[in-house]
C-alpha cells in the first residue's frame, strides 16, 4: 500500500480545500494521472496520482480541508486490494483503517485512575488552529502538537489549551458541560464554547493594540432568515492579507491624472493591426506596467520592503509587477515577471495568459511570487478612483480607474481628452509625499507621450 501524502503546495501554504476527486474509492488510477483538485488560498492545483493503482482509501470529501504532510489517499499499487466491504467508508471519506491519523493522536486510556497517561504523539503536519489559539499556547507555554482538538473539523479551540495548561489529560477528561472531551457537545455548548474562543481573540488583541475592542456579532437571525458561508481557500488569504496590511502599514495616497489621449490612439491603431498575434490585446494595462517599471528603476524606494525584525529596507533589484485579477472566488495577484526585460507587447501576452490562468482557476503557485510592486484596475468595471490597499510585504500599490473624456486646458485652450485617474498608495515608512509626487508625475509624464514608453522598450 503506498500511503500517498498531500506534497508541499508552495511558500507559506499549509492547507488546502478538496475541489474534486478524479477517481472514486475502489477505481484505478494511472501514474501522473489527475488524481485530486486542491485549492489554496492561493490557487486551485491538480495533483496527480504519484502511483499507479487501485485507490483504496480516501481523506477528505469535496470541501473539506487536508493538510501539507497528511495522508490523503491510499493507493495499491500491486493491484491486489480487495473490493471495499459493503458498509464501508463511501468513496470521499477516509478509511480510519487504511489512513494515517491527520492529527495527534493520544495515549490510551489509564486501566486505573492514578496511572499516568503516556504522551500524545506529535502531529506530522501544521495543527489546525486559530492565531488566536496559537498565541495562546505560547503565551502558556504549551506545545500545540500535543493538545488533542475537540472543535469541529479536528481545530484546536481555546478551551483545549488551557485544558492542557491546566494539567487535564488529552483525552477521557470531562468539559464543563459535561460531555466528554472529544466528543460533541450541544448545541448550547458549542456556541458558548464559540463565545469563549472569540472573547480570548478579544483579549488577546486589545491587549496588543490600544483602544482595540473587537465585540462578538450580534446573533442576526433574530431579525430575519440569513446565509453562513464559511471563510475558505482564497478568501479567505484575502481577509488575512488586508487586516494584515491596514494594521501594519501607515498608508497613504498620492492621486493624480493622466493625459492617455495620445497614447490611447496609439494603442487602438495597434491592437488593430495585431489583431490575433500574441499580445495583439494591448491593454492600457500592459503600458501601465512599462511606464510603472520605468518609475521603479528612478525611484527604488517603492521597489523595497521593510524587514521590521531587522530595521531594513530590502531594495528589490528586479522587477515583477503583480496584476490584480478579480475571478469571482475572491482577489488574486498573477506576478508579471522580469518587466523591465520585456517589451510592451510581451507583457501584454503574459497578461493575457495569467489573467486567463485566474479566471479558470489554473494559476500556479510560481504565478503568485515574487512580486515586487501591484497594480490594480477596477477601469473596466467602473469608478472614477479608488485607494487601494498595499499588497504586503510590497510597500506601493498602483490604482487605476476608468479612462473618460474631460474638459482640460491645452495650450490655452478647452479641448476634450481622455484623462486616467492614478492613485498611489504606498508605505509612510518607507517613502514621504515628496517621493511618491515624484513618481506619479514621472508616471504620468510617461503615459502623456507614447513615444518616451517606445524609448523605454
Amino acid at each position: 500500500m503506498y500511503e500517498f501524502k498531500l506534497p508541499d503546495l508552495g511558500e507559506g501554504i499549509h492547507e488546502g480545500e478538496v475541489l474534486k476527486w478524479y477517481v472514486s474509492q475502489g477505481e484505478e488510477v494511472n501514474e501522473d494521472e489527475p488524481l485530486v483538485d486542491v485549492e489554496t488560498d492561493k490557487a486551485a492545483v491538480t495533483i496527480p496520482s504519484p502511483k499507479g493503482g487501485t485507490v483504496v482509501a480516501q481523506n477528505g470529501a469535496v470541501g473539506d480541508t487536508v493538510y501539507v504532510g497528511n495522508v490523503i489517499a491510499v493507493i495499491d499499487a500491486d493491484g491486489a486490494a480487495a473490493a471495499p466491504a459493503e458498509g464501508a467508508a463511501k468513496a470521499d471519506r477516509p478509511a480510519p483503517a487504511e489512513v494515517a491519523a491527520a492529527r495527534p493522536v493520544p495515549a490510551a486510556t489509564p486501566a486505573s485512575p492514578g496511572e499516568t497517561a503516556a504522551p500524545a504523539t506529535t502531529a506530522q503536519g501544521p495543527i489546525p488552529a486559530a492565531p488566536a489559539t496559537r498565541r495562546l499556547a505560547r503565551e502558556l507555554g504549551v506545545d500545540i502538537s500535543l493538545v488533542q482538538p475537540t472543535g469541529p473539523g479536528g481545530r484546536v479551540t481555546p478551551e483545549d489549551v488551557k485544558q492542557f495548561a491546566d494539567g487535564g489529560a488529552p483525552g477521557g477528561t470531562v468539559s464543563e458541560d459535561g460531555a466528554p472531551a472529544g466528543e460533541s457537545a450541544p448545541a448550547s455548548a458549542d456556541h458558548a464554547t464559540e463565545e469563549t474562543a472569540v472573547a480570548e481573540f478579544a483579549a488577546h488583541a486589545a491587549s496588543a493594540i490600544p483602544f482595540l475592542d473587537i465585540e462578538p456579532l450580534p446573533d442576526f437571525e433574530q431579525y430575519g432568515p440569513v446565509d453562513k458561508e464559511p471563510l475558505r481557500s482564497i478568501r479567505r488569504k484575502v481577509a488575512h492579507k488586508m487586516v494584515t496590511s491596514m494594521t501594519l502599514v501607515p498608508h497613504v495616497a498620492h492621486m493624480d491624472e493622466a493625459d492617455v489621449t495620445l497614447l490611447d490612439d496609439f494603442r487602438r491603431r495597434e491592437k488593430k493591426r495585431r489583431a490575433g498575434q500574441a499580445g495583439g490585446s494591448l491593454t492600457m494595462l500592459a503600458f501601465v506596467v512599462k511606464a510603472v517599471t520605468a518609475g521603479l528603476k528612478a525611484a527604488p524606494a517603492f521597489n523595497a520592503s521593510l524587514d521590521p525584525f531587522r530595521e531594513e529596507i530590502v531594495y528589490k533589484k528586479y522587477y515583477n509587477c503583480g496584476i490584480a485579477v478579480d475571478t469571482g472566488k475572491g482577489l488574486v495577484v498573477p506576478v508579471i515577471k522580469n518587466t523591465d526585460r520585456k517589451s510592451i507587447v510581451e507583457i501584454a501576452a503574459d497578461i493575457e495568459a495569467v489573467a486567463n490562468r485566474a479566471r479558470e482557476g489554473k494559476l500556479e503557485v510560481s504565478d503568485l511570487r515574487g512580486g515586487t510592486f501591484t497594480i490594480t484596475n477596477v477601469g473596466p468595471l467602473g469608478g472614477t478612483a479608488l485607494i487601494p490597499t498595499i499588497n504586503y510585504p510590497e510597500v506601493a500599490i498602483l490604482g487605476m480607474g476608468r479612462i473618460q473624456p474631460k474638459p482640460v486646458v491645452v495650450d490655452g485652450e478647452i479641448k476634450i481628452r481622455n484623462i486616467l485617474p492614478l492613485t498611489l498608495a504606498f508605505d509612510h515608512r518607507i517613502a514621504d509625499g515628496a517621493d511618491a509626487a515624484r513618481f506619479v508625475s514621472e508616471l504620468v509624464r510617461q503615459l502623456s507621450d507614447p513615444n518616451l514608453l517606445l524609448l523605454e522598450s
